[in-house]
């Protein structure tokens, strides 16, 4: 007897079998195996081996035992618990298929990478490591997660961009990045980004809203501004040694407080009910957006007459002229704004954003190669003001598809800014004296700007403790001076103006820095620690508390 002969059972034996190789197994005729629980009676010779099998069968074999192997990580298989431990939901959010935070992280992660390999293959070297077009990404990138990274500590994201920025210019082993930009593409970058603002400006003045709310508003948008750049303008003078052109233009740099910090703040106290019986939040968003009209507008006129060449007498009529110029160019294009596109077209709103958009990129990118630069903000903004106001008058509401799509592309311009204008800056090549003069000089503007607020707000329904907090909210300063801090120094550079203008360029942009750094995080801070303590809640914030503490259980 050879007993090197494989043993075969006789036939109809009974092979207990698992419930899933039980399901797993089929016959000839594709019906699955008459089985009981753990058992299955087969023919010895019609055993469902894989060998036996057809194509069909072995395919479907493979895919059931495939799917056996895959069991312990889908999520299918592992319902999330009631109560689960973070070690739990931890390793459900590891499951397959991707989902939740993972999901979008790794949707995000597939999305960088084509974006990233679409540059290589379109641009070529200069999307690789050493070159622009790369540099610019990893700025972006790395800026945008930098202002993730800060909001949960309540800091404005704007910093964090800030912050990478200077990083990427000034530390060592990274500083390639900052320096591998290109400087026009930043300079294009951030007055694209300046654009944005200004349109979103203009459109945000409602003159029906503005007149609601009196002379106050007017009061606390233009007599601070004023005084904080007066005051600049003789400390820069005593301190640095600045021409009194100069000394304005940073003036009107530092008016200027910043929409991005105030607005989400003041909507949060909104929701709260701080001061609204007495519309401190109105107030203080409406005021906001007319101050950064006034310091945009007069640091375009003052840069225009700082770097005209000529005669004395076509030197100081320059200014006027550009003013001028800048207002026929937006009431024109503002009132064109109103009967084109055709306000019964179905694309209407898609097209408006179009003609907004680009006859701001015209008139601000256009005025310099006219030699009339200082018209070009003010036109960007009496456009979208007077195209805004025929909208309303149409039936256009503040939701409108318009601002959503520059609310969207500042969105994605944000990071650009603040993050290039960082880059502007070399910690290295900073002189002591002006950063010590520069921080001196903010102090002494900031006084006398909340004195001067403080007193703005006199005379009307607004206590002590109310005047005081509207002292606090006109301290942030962000995007205006990321968005022209620059500027002098751009056109300086694009003009070759000589390396005295270079350098005084250079030191109004680090003082508006400064600024962005001090202030933002502490204007922040002053709004939303003393709203609680110099604001009373609203009548019904108050009940609608008083309610729910009853319905709290004893």
């Amino acid at each position: 007897m050879d007993t090197t002969a494989p043993l075969s059972p006789p036939a109809d034996t009974v092979i207990p079998l698992s419930p899933t190789e039980d399901k797993a197994f089929q016959n000839g005729d594709g019906q699955t195996c008459n089985t009981t629980e753990e058992t299955c009676t087969i023919n010895t010779m019609e055993l469902c081996s894989v060998e036996d099998q057809g194509p069909e069968e072995k395919e479907g074999t493979c895919r059931a035992r495939c799917s056996i192997c895959f069991h312990p990580c889908m999520r299918s298989r592992h319902p999330l618990l009631s109560n689960p431990t973070h070690l739990q939901r931890f390793k459900y959010a590891l499951l397959c298929p991707p989902h939740g935070r993972v999901g979008k992280w790794l949707t995000g992660l597939l999305i960088l990478c084509l974006v990233f390999g679409s540059l290589v293959s379109l641009l070529g070297d200069t999307a690789l490591p050493g070159g622009n077009i790369f540099s610019l990404f990893i700025l972006f990138l790395t800026a945008e997660a930098a202002g993730r990274a800060v909001e949960p500590l309540r800091l404005p994201p704007l910093l964090g961009m800030l912050v990478v920025g200077i990083l990427l210019k000034s530390v060592p082993g990274i500083n390639h990045v900052g320096r591998s930009i290109d400087q026009e593409w930043s300079a294009a970058l951030r007055n694209l980004a300046l654009v944005i603002i200004l349109l979103r400006a203009g459109l945000g003045l409602d003159p029906a809203a503005l007149r609601q709310l009196s002379l106050m508003v007017v009061r606390l948008a233009f007599s601070p501004c004023v005084v904080e750049t007066l005051v600049v303008a003789v400390v820069t003078h005593l301190l640095l040694g600045f021409p009194w052109l100069w000394g304005l233009m940073l003036g009107f740099v530092l008016g200027a407080v910043t929409p991005a910090v105030i607005v989400p703040c003041m909507l949060v106290l909104s929701q709260k009910g701080y001061g609204v019986d007495k519309g401190i939040p109105t107030l203080v968003i409406a005021a906001s957006s007319v101050d950064d009209v006034l310091a945009i507008s007069g640091f375009g006129v003052l840069m225009g007459i700082t770097f005209a060449e000529g005669e004395l007498w076509m030197v100081i009529l320059k200014g006027p002229f550009e003013v001028v110029v800048g207002l026929i160019y937006g009431v024109v294009l503002g009132v064109l704004c109103w009967v084109l596109p055709v306000p019964s077209q179905h694309n209407a709103p898609l097209l408006r954003f179009v003609v907004l958009l680009t006859a701001g990129v015209v008139s601000l990118f256009g005025s310099p190669l006219i030699h009339l630069g200082g018209s070009g903000a003010l036109g960007c903004l009496v456009m979208a003001f007077v195209a805004g106001f025929g909208w309303r008058k149409q039936g256009m509401t503040e939701e409108n598809y318009v601002d959503k799509m520059l609310e969207h592309m500042w969105t994605f311009f944000q990071p650009f800014l603040f993050a290039l204008i960082g880059a502007e800056i070399q910690v290295d090549k900073l002189e002591g004296s002006t950063i010590g003069y520069g921080l001196l000089t903010l102090f002494v503007g900031l006084v006398f700007r909340m004195v001067t607020s403080f007193l703005v707000v006199m005379g009307g329904e607004l206590n002590m403790k109310e005047r005081l907090f509207v002292a606090f909210a006109w301290l942030p300063k962000a995007t205006v001076q990321a968005a022209i801090g620059s500027q002098a120094l751009d056109y300086a550079r694009k003009t070759n103006a000589g390396p005295e203008e270079e350098r005084l360029g250079e030191q109004v942009l680090t003082i508006a820095v400064l600024s962005i750094l001090l202030t933002a995080p502490v204007g922040a801070a002053a709004i939303m620690l003393t709203a609680p303590r110099l604001l009373s809640k609203s009548t019904q914030a108050k009940e609608e508390a008083g309610e729910a503490a009853k319905e709290l259980p004893e």
